[in-house]
């Protein structure tokens, strides 16, 4: 039993601890070990603890939270029955505002999902909780479902894992499928189960497999979300075959049409782990009818035959039968192999006729002999030949519908590539109507129809030309020039037809044919003799120089014709070229082509950054400035190889900093650019000083000086110089880019300290610097004088500086003592947050504090202040600020910061020389005193509010003056919140008990009772003992006590009548207006009371006697009261009782 009692213990402590502390830290981890201890060594405490755990999901912290999540993940896993306890939380948590807590919680649905499915198949009959627990899980699962739409990129993460889940739970798997440990499906569920049936959760795994396929489908997902789903679609297809071929198509489509947001490198990562994921599909035994789509997408995804070899499976005689077996079932019967010969025979051997009721031997397909023929002539020089002849058709801006579904072509050349064109030259020229010839004889192609309709020698029926050109359009295509075909065909009769040719002629008709065509073909330059040649004629001599005019002329369209040729380029796989041939020409001729590509360059500057083109030009460029590369003899340019660097480099800066849509592009241009020259550095910082724009040109300063070392100081100086902009928001950025810097980089540490310290020099200069103002300092106009925006300007950095650095402080001080009045009070101003991030432990702080520099007293005064404004001393600061005290500085503001550090004795010492301060400071020492100056609940007074309250009443006259004091003691009661009724009570009640009795006594009295009239009752029995200690005897006292009476009235009758004769006498003559109210208080008594007055006392009262006070003798007359009117006087403890006969106090009872 001691065993079982020692975890639960420790679990109750856990829990006590965890809803006590306000540390999410520690909450975490006892619901960790809690889960451990539970989970793990004592499962049936569960139970017990269950609920205890999920009530932390009303957590505040998203880290409780998400723990509460994975401890009923944990919860279900080893015990499924508990899920109708749970599923309440669950559906909370998934509506949590947190995304972290929703994502956990989508995580924890899968394995919670497949847990209850298990749990409901294997228990019969299935407990009424757990079929409302799965109707309620149901439901979560559509609002996860939902969820796959959700802005936040992890959430929906998450979400396509949980689906993948539920389609491999609700699905069949297959003989080849691949199998995991522990797989759950559709098999594994009874059919007899009622609360599930097979039917609808294949149904609704089909519906969420395609949800999926749409979702990998859409054109703006993020690519960490394609990625998941992809793998997710390629899991399913490995483990559930019957969706391989939708899987496969799905993927063909992501590698045509890649999403358009994506960048250059999350398009290199799609594609690598779709390359992955095709190379795991490939090994599976179940993937080997789709083997030829897998190879071909390898292919295109740029797959070398090595390495396909490499991951082909090997198939083992059994699974070769299997599948051999498997397509001969499903493919249709034949009753004999057709014969080879049949589709070759020649044309001229004439067919016999059959009999009707003899079946006919199946011929291969059409579609297959025409690719086979389309496939066996498609050359690279037909397929030049094609390009050249449809060029013109090509439209200027490129189609929409192109673009969307343009993939780049991989492994150009290779023979799936050439098979994959000639199978789309067949389906268009199928879409056309047209027919290719199946047959190798006589074929006669669109092209050498159009040379019949030219009146053209027709070709030898050999003859070979491009079968595809017609195939592409509907229009008929103009052939291409004779020497280009005439070749073509020379190659195709020797490569192609040379043996089907001889089938059915001999080689002398072979070469007869060839001759033929040779002389059909107008080839004037092959047949020209060789004398012709050595006479050739010399353009120079029969020609006409051309005018400079059109010589520039004819150079700029040649330019612009190169340029407008982009397109054709890029199809054509030559713009690499063609950008060399455009750089070469903008940085080797006149001013007039460089302008005209400058301008091109700038018209879609984004592309043309991406092609290189401008980034091309400026190396070149560079490379002339620095003799790298030779100026060309020919070129008239005037400006050095310099000036052109920096025109090109400044213009193109310009350009990109005019709008915010190309600062991308401006910080790659400065980034790779070969060198940052003056100018364009002037650029940048003018970009840096816009208020609205100042962040991308401070972020490059800041990456200059990194990646730029050769001028780190000149990129670093002209960030350090916005440090003190007059604007906010850059001063702000540049300070942001300066910390990362300081902090990172040690090198750089010395010379920003240094920056900051020279800053700081600069007030003690009798008037600001120029430094400090221009245009691009924000502070156009000069000031003669050091006003606050000039000083700020030189503190700003320091300052960022200090709580980084703590040393610096002692530059404070040295510069603090040199610098005029004004300047002086913005420092002390300015002080307040650095000091703050130093704290008061900084031993720096307190060596400033132990040395004090003369005239830096106010400054050190300020710093002390500061630390202890919201936080009590520390006890190191408190002994460092006495001993300065006492030994060097004997201004008692140096401890007005510590005093609640100070004992009682030494607080006291000070009061008289603490409240003959200004006002302001004086009221600053009782806020700290009594701790309304802080929020903080750590606040530890040596003196009470009462104590404070009697130690300013018995300050020595002849230390201070009694109007200060008397200040002093106002200040107390403007301070409600500390001197409530009762602290007064227990201030009234110490002072009457002195000896002598104070002498601003009564005027506290009054105090009190205006702040509190409930303390009426109270005042009386202080007046009455005021009577037995006669007040009389001191005349300041005896003057507040008859103003007391007199403001009391009429509850202060029932004293008066309780002075001596004389005594009364004097109060009555200095109130006489109390003598007739008095009297008939008296003449109210009945005979009996009246009869307890003494008779003096009446004749005081009627007049008619008149009380010498030397004739009153203290120790032998007692003051007498009638019955019924004698207030008792008690010594007890003030707050348990002090009136008899009046009620206590508020506060008191």
């Amino acid at each position: 039993m001691g065993e079982n009692e020692k975890p639960f213990n420790k679990i109750v402590e856990w829990l006590n601890e965890a809803t006590s502390s306000t540390d999410p830290k520690l909450k975490t981890e006892n619901i960790h070990k809690i889960q451990e201890i539970i989970l793990n060594q004592n499962p049936h405490l569960l139970d017990s603890f269950l609920d205890d755990v999920i009530a932390f999901q009303s957590d505040r912290t998203m880290e409780v939270r998400r723990a509460v999540v994975g401890f009923i993940e944990e919860s279900c896993k080893k015990d499924p029955a508990i899920l109708p306890r749970v599923m309440d939380s669950l559906d909370l948590l998934l509506r949590d505002s947190a995304p972290q807590v929703q994502k956990r919680v989508v995580q924890a649905a899968s394995q919670v999902y497949r847990g209850a499915l298990m749990y409901i198949a294997r228990t019969q009959p299935v407990p009424s909780q757990m079929e409302k627990a799965w109707s309620s899980l149901c439901t979560l699962k559509s609002e996860i479902v939902k969820l796959i739409d959700n802005d936040n990129d992890g959430i929906r993460t998450q979400s396509v894992k949980f689906l993948e889940g539920v389609v491999l739970l609700q699905t069949y798997p297959e003989a080849d499928s691949m199998v995991r440990e522990n797989d759950f499906n559709l098999e594994d569920i009874p059919l007899t189960l009622k609360i599930v049936r097979r039917r609808r959760l294949e149904e609704e795994a089909s519906m969420i497999f395609n949800l999926l396929v749409k979702f990998h489908g859409e054109a703006h997902v993020s690519s960490v979300n394609l990625m998941t789903c992809m793998g997710s679609l390629t899991l399913i297809a490995r483990m559930r075959p019957q969706f391989m071929g939708k899987v496969i198509t799905c993927l063909e489509n992501l590698n045509k049409n890649l999403p358009p947001t994506l960048s250059k490198s999350q398009v290199n990562s799609v594609r690598k782990h779709l390359k992955l994921q095709l190379t795991n599909m490939l090994k599976q035994p179940c993937a080997l009818e789709y083997h030829a789509e897998i190879l071909k997408l390898l292919t295109d995804l740029g797959c070398t035959p090595q390495e396909i070899s490499k991951i082909m499976p090997k198939m083992d005689d059994k699974t070769r039968r299997s599948h051999k077996r498997a397509v001969v079932e499903s493919a249709p019967s034949v009753h004999k192999r057709p014969r080879l010969e049949a589709l070759y025979r020649p044309e001229n051997v004439i067919e016999q006729p059959k009999r009707a009721h003899v079946t006919k031997p199946p011929a291969e397909p059409s579609s297959d002999v025409t690719e086979k023929f389309v496939l066996e002539r498609l050359s690279p020089e037909v397929a030049a030949q094609l390009v050249l002849a449809f060029i013109p058709q090509i439209p200027d801006s490129m189609p929409s519908h192109f673009s969307s579904n343009f993939a780049p072509v991989v492994g150009a050349g290779s023979q799936a590539q050439i098979q994959h064109i000639a199978k789309m030259l067949l389906s268009q020229s199928s879409g056309s109507g047209r027919q290719m010839p199946r047959k190798s004889g006589r074929v006669l192609t669109e092209l050498e129809e159009d040379d019949t309709e030219d009146a053209n020698p027709p070709p030898p029926p050999t003859a070979i030309a491009p079968v595809a050109a017609p195939a592409v359009v509907s229009e008929p295509v103009m052939p291409p020039p004779p020497p280009p075909v005439e070749e073509l065909m020379d190659h195709d009769g020797d490569d192609l037809e040379g043996p089907i040719l001889h089938q059915r002629e001999s080689s002398e008709q072979l070469l007869a044919q060839r001759e033929k065509l040779k002389e059909l073909t107008p080839m004037t330059p092959l047949t020209r003799p060789l004398k012709q040649k050595a006479r050739a004629l010399k353009l120079a001599e029969i020609t006409r120089p051309l005018s400079p005019e059109m010589k520039t002329k004819m150079c700029l369209s040649a330019v612009k014709r190169i340029l407008n040729a982009e397109k054709i380029a890029m199809f054509g796989g030559v713009n690499s070229i063609r950008n060399k041939i455009i750089v070469t020409l903008a940085s080797t001729y006149n001013a007039d082509v460089r302008r005209d590509i400058l301008k091109f360059v700038l018209e879609d500057l984004q592309n043309r950054l991406d092609l290189e083109l401008a980034i091309s030009w400026l190396y070149e460029e560079y490379s002339m400035m620095q003799s790298f590369t030779k100026k060309p003899v020919f070129t008239t340019d005037e400006d050095s190889a310099s000036k052109r660097y920096v025109k090109l480099f400044c213009a193109l800066a310009e350009h990109l900093a005019e709008k915010p849509e190309r600062e991308p592009l401006l910080k790659r241009l400065y980034l790779e650019a070969p060198c940052i020259t003056d100018d364009a550095t002037d650029i940048l910082k003018a970009l840096s000083c816009d208020e609205t724009r100042c962040s991308i040109g401070l972020q490059l300063l800041q990456s200059l000086v990194i990646r730029r070392p050769p001028k780190q100081l000149t990129y670093l100086n002209a960030l350090l110089e916005h440090t003190a902009h007059d604007s906010v928001e850059v001063r702000s950025n540049a300070m942001k880019c300066v910390l990362s810097l300081y902090d990172d980089r040690s090198d750089l540490r010395s010379i920003i300290e240094e920056y900051a310290i020279m800053y700081l020099g600069f007030l003690q200069l009798p008037a600001p610097p120029d430094v400090l103002f221009g245009a691009e300092r924000g502070r156009p106009a000069r000031a003669d004088s050091w006003a606050e925006g000039p000083t700020k300007a030189c503190l700003f950095l320091y300052l960022e500086l200090l709580p980084h650095e703590h040393r610096l402080i002692h530059e404070l001080t040295r510069v603090y003592v040199q610098t005029v009045a004004d300047v002086k009070r913005i420092i002390l101003r300015l002080l307040d947050t650095p000091v703050r991030g130093m704290g008061m432990d900084s031993p720096d702080l307190l060596k400033l504090v132990e040395d004090c520099p003369k005239g830096a007293e106010t400054l050190v005064t300020r710093v002390i202040q500061i630390l202890t404004d919201k936080t009590p001393p520390s006890a190191e600061l408190v002994k460092r600020v006495r001993e300065l005290y006492q030994s060097r500085v004997s201004d008692v503001r140096f401890l007005i910061p510590v005093l609640n550090g100070l004992t009682k004795r030494e607080v006291i010492d000070s009061l008289p020389r603490l409240i003959k301060l200004n006002p302001i400071v004086v009221k600053e020492v009782f806020n700290r005193l009594l701790g309304t100056h802080s929020d903080s609940l750590s606040h530890n007074s040596p003196l009470t509010p009462a104590e404070l309250l009697v130690a300013l009443h018995v300050i020595d006259p002849k230390k201070c003056e009694l109007k200060t004091v008397i200040k002093a003691t106002t200040l107390c009661f403007s301070e409600r919140q500390a001197y409530t009724q009762e602290v007064l009570a227990i201030v009234m009640k110490q002072l009457m008990e002195m000896n002598p009795l104070p002498t601003l006594l009564m005027r506290t009295v009054i105090q009190s009772l205006a702040a509190y009239p409930n303390l009426s009752g109270f005042v009386m029995n202080i007046l009455q003992r005021l009577i037995l200690k006669q007040v009389w005897t001191q005349r300041k006292v005896w003057e507040g006590f008859i103003k007391c009476c007199q403001r009391t009235k009429p509850q202060s009758f029932q004293v008066l009548l309780q002075l001596p004769a004389p005594q009364l006498q004097e109060v009555l003559e200095a109130c006489p207006e109390m003598r007739q109210p008095l009297l008939q208080h008296v003449q109210s008594f009945t005979e009996n009371q009246r009869s307890h007055v003494p008779q003096s006392v009446m004749d005081v009262l009627t007049g008619t006697r008149h009380v010498v006070q030397e004739e009153y003798d203290a120790q032998t007359v007692e003051p007498m009261s009638p019955d019924g009117l004698t207030i008792d006087v008690r010594e007890d403890n003030i707050a348990e009782n002090a009136v008899g006969s009046e009620p206590l106090p508020p506060g008191m009872d």
